[in-house]
Parts: structure tokens; C-alpha cells; sequence
């Protein structure tokens, strides 16, 4: 039966620093707090599909150190499965977050062993590839690994998810085999070479991107909301007003549970509405992992807002 998720991709050491701004060349500041937790794109994506209850599998690569054995454990703790995480040997990668008290937030990542990551990796999934419904990409491991798997299972009936973050250059034709295109305002400016930083900049090139690749496409806006589009309708989710800690994960929470909406057959404005209930939850917690949401916690919120 197909049921399962695949979600293949980063998984880095978070430390997230508390602080009231950034400091200035030259200066040691003083933070107010700090938070250490599981991140990367792919494993917060994998996490907050499985916390929505899907069966979810995380595909990628951790080092030997400390770190990794860290977001092994973490991943097991929030129901992914790691049957095919790879460890290999040396650091695993980290991501250092600023984040400012409005919510606003500056990340670095160090690849570590994500780049570590290759295409006879995605060879031994065969079986496990049988009985998967979504694959859920991201860009934060080597392009040509997230080529290929777009490739390989774009001849099998898989739908793919490709978060196309951070903004690097993707082929157009793999672009077109992807059934689903998420990316935010920084990231769809790349794509659509033109400045997109409101609703209507990004209706406007969302039809146009849709147009130009035949894939169902998704620009989220931040605290501005998400515009879809699936080549027909272009419709707009304005974000919930909530109490925002901190925006770390918010995407990848919206990714995460499209994901799961997609197991679902759910039609794909359903499932932005669904995705953008969970992004405003997950803003109102520190960390990303730790702040997303179990699927009784968004039904409460929709129940809520409606």
C-alpha cells in the first residue's frame, strides 16, 4: 500500500540565540538565551509530517560526532524513522540562528554531512520506494542527488515535493516533473528573476511560473501568508494573527504538512489552509522541531478560527 512519506534531505545541529539584535563588527554581545535543538530542512519537514501522524521515513546524512547521534535520537523521539539515515564519518551539520525579540530571523548553516550525500545512497531505496506516496526534497544537499531522485521517481507514481530552498539553479525540466513547487518571497524572486515582495507581485509570477512549468506551485509571503497557485486558480491564504516567538520553521512546517495533506489526496488549496494553520502554531514556540504541531493541536486551532 502506498502510504509512506520520504522525505530526503538536511539534518543539522541547531543552536538558536536569543537576542535583542545582532552585534556590530568587532563587538562581543551578549545574548539573552540559548536553545539547542534538531534542524536542517529535511528532518523538520520529515518531523512535522510525522507529528501530524504520517509514516514517515527520513533519508540523509549525520556525522559520527555527538551531534549526530543527537538528531538521530531526535528524530526517533518525534516518530520518523531512520532506517536509511546514513553515518558517515566526521562533523554533521549545524545551523547558528539569530533570532530577534519581533521574530525576525538570521540563519547560517555549515554542510557537514549533508554534502556527504550521493546517488548510491538513493539506490538503496528501491523498496522502500515501492510502497511511498510523497517524496518531500529540499536544496540544502547536493543538487545532482536531488536530481536524480526527481528522476528516478518521477517514473513511478510518486508525487514530489520540491522546497527549492536555499535558491540555487535547478534544471527547467526537472523543475517540470515536480508535482509540487514551494519556495518563499526571497527564494521565487531567484526563480522568477523579478523582485516579489507582496500579494500581488506574487500572484502575478506564480501564474506566470505555473504556467511556464506545468507544476502546481506554492509562494509563501511570511507574516504576508501563502499565494497557490495550480495552473488554473490562483488563491491567497493570508497568515493567522498570532503571538510570534519566533519564525524558525515556519516553512519547513508548511512543507512538512503539505506533505501529509498529499497522502491524503486532499486538493491542493485544502492543504495550503491546513499547511498555513500549522506554520502560525509553530511561530508561537521556540525551535522548530519542538514548536510544531500534533494534528490535535491544529484541529483545535481550525476549530478556533473558523
Amino acid at each position: 500500500m502506498k502510504d509512506k512519506i520520504l522525505v530526503i534531505g538536511s539534518l543539522n545541529y541547531d543552536i538558536i540565540l536569543k537576542q535583542k539584535r545582532l552585534p556590530q563588527a568587532g563587538e562581543t554581545y551578549a545574548v539573552d538565551a540559548a536553545m539547542f535543538c534538531g534542524g536542517g530542512k529535511g528532518a523538520n519537514q520529515a518531523v512535522q509530517s510525522a507529528k501530524l501522524g504520517a509514516d514517515v521515513y527520513m533519508v540523509g546524512a549525520v556525522g559520527t560526532d555527538a551531534m549526530g547521534t543527537y538528531l538521530r535520537e531526535t528524530l526517533l523521539k518525534y516518530g520518523v524513522k531512520d532506517k536509511y539515515l546514513k553515518i558517515t564519518e566526521g562533523e554533521s551539520g549545524v545551523g547558528i540562528v539569530n533570532c530577534l525579540e519581533d521574530g525576525t530571523v538570521f540563519a547560517n548553516i555549515v554542510k557537514g554531512a549533508n554534502y556527504k550525500m550521493n546517488q548510491a545512497d538513493i539506490d538503496k531505496l528501491d523498496e522502500v520506494l515501492k510502497n511511498t506516496k510523497v517524496i518531500i526534497l529540499q536544496l540544502e544537499i547536493p543538487v545532482a542527488v536531488v536530481e536524480y531522485v526527481i528522476e528516478k521517481a518521477s517514473k513511478m507514481e510518486i508525487k514530489i515535493i520540491l522546497n527549492a530552498a536555499p535558491a540555487i539553479p535547478v534544471s527547467e525540466d526537472i523543475i517540470k516533473k515536480c508535482d509540487y513547487f514551494v519556495v518563499n518571497e526571497i527564494e521565487s524572486s531567484y526563480y522568477c528573476n523579478r523582485n516579489i515582495d507582496n500579494v500581488e507581485t506574487a500572484k502575478e509570477a506564480i501564474m506566470e511560473f505555473c504556467e511556464k512549468y506545468k507544476v502546481n506551485s506554492v509562494f509563501t509571503l511570511g507574516k504576508d501568508g501563502a499565494v497557490v497557485c495550480d495552473g488554473r486558480e490562483v488563491q491567497y491564504f493570508p497568515s493567522y494573527k498570532v503571538n510570534a516567538v519566533e519564525t524558525t520553521g515556519a516553512g519547513d512546517s508548511f512543507v512538512g504538512a503539505l506533505g501529509y495533506c498529499m497522502i491524503y489526496d486532499m486538493d491542493l488549496f485544502q492543504a495550503a489552509k491546513f499547511a498555513t494553520c500549522c506554520s502560525a502554531l509553530t511561530v508561537c514556540g521556540i525551535g522548530a522541531q519542538p514548536a510544531m504541531p500534533t494534528l490535535e493541536e491544529v484541529k483545535n486551532f481550525e476549530t478556533m478560527h473558523d
